[in-house]
Formats: structure tokens, C-alpha cells, sequence
């Protein structure tokens, strides 16, 4: 999946799957890549449109979607 550098303090890039709706995530600091399953497009479009994708996360994303990690 493709991936976009974005400016954020814990994650170093985003990455989308439209068909499939998969968030994919790539964090500094050793944490690796992690996929969040059935991600919707509304979501994302929040997710983006927040203005801290780090505290985005914590609150509305981790724990909330199934994930795994690829990388």
C-alpha cells in the first residue's frame, strides 16, 4: 500500500485502501506499520482533517478498529 509523509510527532505516514477500507499506519520510533480494518471513508476524511493525527488516534482509532501489524 502506499503510503504519504505527513506532519505529525508520532506517525511518520498514512496510507489508504479504498476497496478494502484499510487504514495503514506508519509510526515513529520503532513501532512499525499497522493496518485498522474497515476504516471507513467519512473517518479518514476526519482523521485528516484533525488538527493533531496523533491524539486523533489515541481517542478515536486504537482500540476501536481491528488491527494488525505488517511491518
Amino acid at each position: 500500500m502506499q503510503r504519504q509523509p505527513v506532519q505529525s510527532s508520532a506517525l511518520e505516514s498514512i496510507g489508504y485502501d479504498a476497496e478494502t477500507h484499510t487504514l495503514e499506519l506508519e509510526f515513529k520510533e520503532h513501532s512499525g506499520v499497522w493496518q485498522y480494518l474497515n476504516f471507513k471513508p467519512s473517518a479518514l476524511k476526519r482523521f485528516l482533517g484533525s488538527p493533531s493525527l496523533g491524539n486523533f488516534f489515541v481517542t478515536k482509532i486504537k482500540g476501536k478498529y481491528k488491527e494488525k501489524k505488517v511491518g
